[in-house]
């Protein structure tokens, strides 16, 4: 079939949407193709469609499971078979998928960069007919980006071993400098960007300044703010834009104990909110998205954790109370407005106390390295790891316990283990939750000295078919079972791991005595992000310029006209 006879049979589409069908021919073609494409431009037809036309499997990289899932489960209601391989999952469940993929008519596998750290698993990979890699959210690979994951490196060693593979790199956000980086990271055999222009017509960039207290009459406890940090006029003017913009809409806070605050005090002045964070359970996060997607609650007051591969295309409006970290975050955060086409608006709330905050940002996410030296030693200490030991040693981390047992100051603790990770001493994953794990302590022949009751045995017999591995190794289980699992667990028949939602600390040196922070992870990166953070704030308070230009500009359309519509232009109409 045709790229567009493939669109209409699985997607139901007539036509592709501009700039897919040159994507698509690129990677028909076998040329490595770098797309830039803004939020919610299609960029996942651009590697399912060639691959459908090819017939063979696809090797997605990308780092989000909820999207891993979202996209296997859509593509399945397609009638198009995929897998996805990542963490929590067991070893018999990931081998199931492999062979799927080896041997059935798989057309699509989900993994994570994490998992091509394994070199047993990329030897796997030369097994299976792979005709594309397609990597998404590509700027993780560049040390310029503002997200970088070194974890994303290893994407280059597949390339080692299937030579004659292209690859599609996809992302919403990069500058010049971090597509040239992306491609040489890559090895792409020769340049080839193909972007779209960045500019969202119906979206319109607001930024209001506050300053002040607020006159706005508004219900519930505000004695959690700070006296002069805006914020409870930022609430009046998150009400105040809420009950003038109808529809869906997006609030954006830096932590969770602000999302619960936010929303807490929308709901007290009759506005439907809930609140979203990665401190959530899987059920919990998943029940409110779901809630959210259909209505049934009108604004999710979230942190960063909330958004990435979410296509709801009537958000009407969304909204930063605090200042993000960069412009791209800013733009691929506000580009959740508006997908389907019609206006929407973006606004960012400003008070001047936020300068002084971002100044900190730069301290608390860079802390001095003799500090990050310390929280190294700690995390090793609390897990009572030796030097010269602990090579490979993975732990469920967690930080409110790390911090409170060592003193330790919570906002600089994450960034001292991620700077680790950068400097490849650790591998370090932010929370998310663990499933359920179990281990048979018994003989399945000593099974029958106890006194046991029905449902416990067919539990055990259950868990024993399942799981082959059960006797030697904790297996990742599904517990809808849980108390007969504890009652087990309390005989000391199995040891029972209950699901949590930790982080997870991976030893991937043995332990030193010293660690050194190179100036690419530490000085370097220091600088572009305090840049970053200067470029944020120069958008915020400058009243001269285009809004949309300024963030063209930024991603390297130099020649764009002024919008028309963002608060600057219309100061200047009025």
């Amino acid at each position: 079939m045709s790229p567009r006879e493939v669109l209409n049979t699985y997607w139901h589409y007539d036509d592709f949407r501009p700039l897919q069908a040159e994507i698509i021919e690129c990677v028909l073609a076998g040329r490595d193709t770098l797309a830039l494409m803004p939020t919610g431009g299609g960029k996942s037809l651009c590697f399912q469609v060639p691959t459908m036309v090819k017939g063979g499997l696809c090797l997605v990289v990308t780092p989000l499971i909820a999207l891993m899932k979202d996209q296997v489960e859509n593509l399945r209601q397609r009638d198009i078979l995929a897998a996805a391989i990542y963490t929590g999952m067991s070893r018999d469940q990931q081998r199931v998928a492999l062979d799927n993929c080896q041997f059935g008519p798989y057309h699509f596998l989900y993994v994570s960069p994490e998992r091509l750290e394994s070199e047993s698993f990329r030897k796997r990979l030369t097994e299976l007919p792979i005709c594309l890699i397609a990597v998404d959210e590509a700027h993780c690979i560049s040390q310029w980006g503002y997200d970088f994951r070194p974890s994303y490196l290893h994407i280059a060693d597949i390339r080692e071993s299937l030579p004659e593979v292209p690859v599609l790199a996809l992302t919403a956000t990069a500058t010049p400098a971090v597509a040239d980086d992306i491609q040489e990271r890559l090895h792409f055999r020769e340049k080839n960007v193909l972007k779209k222009s960045f500019r969202r017509e119906n979206l319109q960039y607001v930024v209001r300044k506050v300053g002040g207290p607020s006159t706005s009459p508004l219900k519930g406890d505000f004695s959690v703010s700070t006296t002069g940090d805006g914020r409870e006029e930022k609430i009046a003017q998150i009400v105040h834009i809420l009950s003038r913009v109808a529809g869906s809409a997006i609030v954006y806070v830096r932590n969770r104990k602000r999302a619960q605050e936010v929303a807490s005090l929308l709901v007290a002045n009759r506005i439907s909110a809930d609140f979203y964070h990665a401190g959530l359970s899987t059920q919990e996060r998943t029940r409110k998205q779901e809630q959210w997607k259909t209505g049934q609650t009108r604004v999710m007051v979230c942190t960063n954790a909330f958004g990435m591969g979410i296509d709801k295309p009537d958000v009407r409006v969304v909204i930063h109370h605090d200042l993000p970290d960069s412009l791209e975050t800013y733009y691929q955060e506000a580009g959740r407005a508006g997908r389907d086409g019609k206006t929407a608006y973006a606004v960012l709330l400003y008070h001047p106390s936020d300068r002084a905050k971002a100044k900190r940002r730069v301290s608390a996410n860079y802390p001095p390295k003799e500090f990050v030296e310390k929280v190294y030693h700690c995390v090793c200490d609390f897990y009572q790891v030796g030097l010269g030991s602990g090579l490979d040693h993975s732990f469920a981390l967690h930080i409110d316990e790390l911090c409170q047992r060592m003193r330790l100051p919570v906002l600089q603790t994450y960034s001292a283990l991620h700077l680790l990770d950068q400097a490849g001493y650790i591998r370090f994953e932010e929370e998310h939750e663990t499933p359920p794990r179990v281990l048979i302590n018994i003989s399945a022949q000593a099974l029958g000295q106890y006194a046991l009751s029905h449902e416990q045995i067919c539990l055990l017999d259950q868990l024993m078919r399942k799981y082959s591995g059960i006797f030697t190794d904790f297996q990742y289980i599904d517990d809808t079972e849980h108390e007969l699992l504890v009652s087990l667990a309390q005989r000391h028949i199995i040891t029972y791991i209950p699901r949590t939602v930790a982080c997870t600390f991976i030893l991937i040196q043995e332990r030193q005595a010293e660690i050194y922070l190179p100036p690419r992870v530490y000085e370097e990166r220091q600088a572009q992000y305090t840049e970053r953070l200067r470029a944020m704030v120069e958008y915020a308070e400058q009243t001269q310029f285009c809004r949309e230009q300024l963030l063209l500009g930024y991603f390297g359309e130099l020649s764009a006209p002024p919008c028309g519509h963002c608060d600057v232009c219309r100061g200047r109409k009025g």
